[in-house]
């Protein structure tokens, strides 16, 4: 017995005609949200004055301009990294549930680690503000606590901005690869980058180098261009037409009688 599977596009309703391809919809917004994930570039340089020296930041030298805008930037990062995996979650299950669900939780840590480095530079713009210079106020104790919370900026830096991209990149390679929804050159370029960004992570966490030594920079370049790259090929040109982007996502309020159907 054989079984014909029709993979023909649905008919679309008039308010799908009338707007943006359902398919085209979530490759521009997945292609906008990666590039704004790379708007937190400035902060080596708007972080100088706090990262070059926490204790003289914390009792008043240097402005506090820079560390707000920076700030914000990473937390710009973080939203629109597990937007990422948001909005493709219901495209790349279709390939991969386990790689869905994995580069979901992956993006989900990568935001919280990130916000946790961004509280900690915060705390220190605090005390800086409201503890510095006021009566009975131990100048040590505050260069102490500033240097310990710098600490904690670098190495959830390193856990969220640098590590956590090696597991985001592997499993969305593996989506893109299997469906070949971009060019095959893109998801090898994850595969090639993730594992030296683990390699370079591994090094400066042994103490080889430091986080943004030349050799750091380098072995993170393969994995910023695959997400650059990536970002504005799918803003420029969209997912590539496969079998896979033929159906659509179903959407609930076309049938709003039929209970929605999990797959396991």
């Amino acid at each position: 017995m054989t079984t014909n599977i029709n993979i023909n596009p649905p008919v679309r309703g008039p308010a799908q005609q009338r707007g943006m391809q359902p398919m085209r919809r979530i490759s521009l917004t997945a292609g906008i949200l990666y590039v704004l994930t790379f708007v937190s570039i400035p902060t080596l340089a708007l972080y100088k004055a706090v990262k070059d020296d926490a204790g003289a930041f914390v009792l008043g030298a240097g402005s506090t301009t820079g560390v707000q805008w920076g700030a914000l930037s990473e937390i710009i990062v973080g939203l629109a990294g597990i937007s990422t995996a948001v909005v493709l979650y219901p495209l790349a299950k279709r390939v991969s549930q386990t790689a869905a669900l994995g580069f979901m939780a992956a993006r989900l840590v990568e935001t919280c680690l990130i916000f946790v480095s961004v509280v900690s530079l915060l705390t220190i713009m605090t005390l800086r503000n409201d503890v510095a210079g006021t009566p009975g106020t131990d100048s040590a104790s505050l260069v102490t606590m500033s240097h310990s919370l710098m600490a904690t900026y670098n190495w959830t830096f390193l856990l969220s901005q640098s590590l956590m991209p090696v597991a985001c990149d592997l499993l969305l390679g593996y989506v893109l690869y299997r469906s070949a929804l971009v060019p095959r050159i893109l998801p090898i370029i994850a595969f090639i980058g993730a594992p030296l960004l683990l390699a370079s992570d591994i090094a400066i966490y042994f103490g080889a180098y430091g986080a943004v030594s030349p050799l750091a920079v380098l072995a993170a370049l393969p994995v910023a261009v695959f997400e650059l790259s990536l970002g504005i090929y799918l803003i420029v040109k969209g997912f590539k037409p496969t079998p896979l982007t033929a159906i659509d996502p179903p959407n609930p309020r076309d049938h709003p009688d039929t209970p929605p159907t999990f797959q396991p």
